[in-house]
């Protein structure tokens, strides 16, 4: 598509939608992971992208970060914005071309884009322990550091499946050898590096804040993860569930000359955030209500932080509108959303959060809100006998008033 022919769908949609963009949902499999089945997508649909692909456990929000996943499709993580009920643009290209429409023009001299991704991860187990590397390690790969923080949205954790704990860091004492040892077992079973961790129970209405470098092995609720733009990882555990993890996991995003160098391998932990003695006080996140909750509930909303302490690397809110109540709600910056319970509409546009989801369907779940919409106000209207519950996922500069996380002494 030629750049002046997207420019004029884009702005259209803009128009029409008064600044307020639908996306498509973006279903991601991953090959090592077995899905948990609670987002809402059809059984049969599962593993429509073949079994060698993998079950699809993760669908992306507001993304402009393609899956790094082997024999993918290009388009495979990218959301794609909607439009009379087709989808006529990527949110990357959109952005690239309006940037300065969708996200303001200070936005993107100082960033560059969009420098969040947002998305649901759904197993039935526990994902393996593993850590996303820092900018410093990234760059070496050409790829982005990653940052990230989770919520477990009440809404869709009506289960908790076989895990509902994660592991987190190192228990304090535990020392370089001692991991190096686990790699060095890498073949011969389970290398043993939880012995080494500590779990923590997971509860839906809660999160977790995980700075690059942390080595942490999520449970399995569902979880909505807010992080940066990036899907570099290296997985430490060997096996999960009697399953054999490859080496290649683990050494994916490590130069290639580094991917038999157990000391530079274990040189992208940070080893003092994994031995932190005070690691919940330090991590752990409640949900902390924004503004006067008394004057918001007698106007027919609430809402909280969900997701904050991040250093305004990304934010995340939770907003819940009572049943026939409309609010009008601004805030400092462009953001996606996803509805998670409930019914009614956002600006012009109608939203519900859908029962069942086939892999081709285009719901009226999740939109993207430009800059000066976020600004000037959206209403929000509940048009069903139930709460209308939105989670809102923010990039960097946008909330530099988010709370901190409290820090221990």
């Amino acid at each position: 598509m030629r750049e002046a022919e997207l420019k004029s769908l884009i702005s259209n949609a803009y128009e029409v939608g008064q600044g307020i963009f639908r996306l498509a949902p973006t279903w991601v499999p991953r090959s090592f992971l077995i899905p948990g089945r609670r987002m809402k997508l059809a059984p049969q649909d599962i593993y429509i992208l073949g079994v060698k692909r993998g079950g699809i456990d993760e669908r992306w929000l507001s993304s402009v970060t393609k899956a790094d996943n082997p024999g993918s499709p290009e388009d495979e993580g990218l959301s794609y914005i909607v439009f009379n009920d087709k989808k006529i643009a990527l949110l990357k290209d959109a952005i690239e071309v309006e940037g300065e429409l969708i996200l303001g023009k200070e936005y993107m001299q100082k960033y560059g884009g969009w420098k969040v991704l947002a998305k649901f991860f759904d197993n039935l187990g526990p994902i393996c322990h593993h850590l996303h590397q820092d900018s410093e390690h990234a760059r070496l790969v050409g790829k982005e550091g990653k940052p990230e923080a989770y919520y477990f949205p009440p809404q869709l954790n009506f289960i908790e499946n076989k895990a509902p704990y994660t592991y987190f860091g190192f228990e304090p004492g535990t020392k370089k050898e001692d991991i190096k040892r686990c790699l060095k077992r890498w073949n011969e079973g389970d290398n043993g590096i939880l012995n080494y961790s500590r779990s923590y129970r997971i509860t839906p209405g809660t999160g977790w804040f995980i700075p690059p470098g942390i080595l942490h092995a999520p449970g399995s609720l569902v979880t909505y993860e807010v992080q940066g733009p990036s899907d570099v990882f290296a997985m430490f555990q060997s096996m999960l569930e009697e399953k054999a993890i490859p080496w290649d996991l683990l050494v994916k995003d490590v130069p290639p000359d580094k991917r038999d160098d157990l000391d530079f391998i274990i040189g992208m932990i940070d080893w003092s955030a994994n031995l932190d003695e005070h690691f919940k006080d330090n991590h752990y996140l409640e949900p902390v209500p924004i503004g006067d909750t008394e004057d918001a509930k007698s106007k027919g909303y609430e809402e909280k932080w969900i997701v904050y302490g991040t250093g305004d690397l990304f934010s995340a809110k939770e907003l819940t509108v009572f049943p026939g109540a409309s609010v009008t709600i601004k805030d400092k910056g462009a953001y996606g959303l996803i509805v998670v319970q409930g019914y009614g509409s956002i600006g012009k546009l109608s939203v519900e959060s859908p029962t069942m989801i086939r892999y081709k369907d285009l719901t009226y779940d999740e939109l993207f809100i430009s800059v000066e919409a976020a600004k000037k106000g959206v209403t929000v209207t509940n048009k069903a006998h139930e709460n209308l519950v939105v989670l809102k996922h923010f990039g960097p500069g946008t909330n530099p008033d988010a709370p901190l996380i409290k820090r221990s002494k």
